[in-house]
């Protein structure tokens, strides 16, 4: 008996179909995700009188809200022909100097800090309806500091920067594990790990600051804080303005 040949397309094809039908059915439209925010807002009156002590009094709410992570922070730089780059990192701290981060320095974020050192910072606390962006110029914190707080890192972070070649290709994990290993092997807890020497900080020294307030009916509040460089015999100010939303 002659066997009669079966083209097979007809089943591929319907696999295909089938899981055309299946992401159908699982697709949503972004043009209708929207969420409505608070009718609260923020009067220039509410501000502090410079953006540190402001930033102090929404952080310490965005950790009373529980909100995860709060000092994670989206990073942007550009290279040297203007091509943006951004990813998050965490914020180590901050006060009337500026907000320090930590990373390696032969990094992409590290190498374009250093033939471009204009910086924008953001805080995206979605979950309570506000942001924070930080405008501003990145420079090297001193070896003091950076040791400072590469010693309280825990043991195995402070082995991953060793590890790491941050932003360099990397032939595999298990390359990578095996670096890791080593280390461990060398410096094994309880035993002090130098500092990288191609790792350290960046204080973002901020030229302006806004706080952005989500409102009702897309009405938001920006208030942006900018920097005022003193006069001759003066001394420098910030100045608040009100941004349309």
């Amino acid at each position: 008996m002659r066997v009669p040949h079966v083209d097979p397309e007809p089943s591929v094809s319907a696999a295909s179909a089938a899981r055309a039908s299946a992401s159908s059915a699982r697709t949503y439209d972004p043009a209708a995700m929207r969420e409505h925010y608070r009718a609260e807002g923020m009067a220039e009156a509410d501000l502090a009188d410079d953006p540190y002590r402001q930033f102090t009094h929404w952080f310490e709410q965005a950790v009373g809200s529980g909100l995860f992570e709060p000092n994670a922070m989206v990073v942007s730089t550009a290279d040297a022909a203007g091509r943006p780059s951004s990813r998050t990192v965490l914020m180590k701290s901050f006060d009337e100097r500026g907000f320090v981060f930590y990373t390696n320095y032969g990094s992409r974020k590290g190498r374009e800090l250093a033939g471009n050192p204009y910086v924008s910072l953001l805080f995206p606390w979605h979950p309570i309806a506000r942001q924070v962006i930080v405008l501003g110029t990145a420079r090297r914190t001193g070896r003091d500091e950076t040791a400072a707080y590469f010693r309280t890192r825990p043991h195995g972070s402070q082995l991953g920067a060793w590890a790491s070649a941050q932003s360099s290709v990397v032939g595999s994990r298990e390359e990578l594990d095996r670096s890791y290993a080593e280390l461990a092997d060398r410096y094994p807890p309880g035993e002090q790990v130098p500092v990288p020497p191609e790792w350290g900080g960046f204080r973002v020294v901020p030229e302006a600051v806004e706080f952005w307030q989500g409102r009702q009916n897309r009405l938001h509040d920006r208030l942006r804080y900018v920097w005022v460089p003193a006069e001759e015999g003066g001394r420098g100010r910030w100045e608040v303005e009100r941004l349309s939303p």
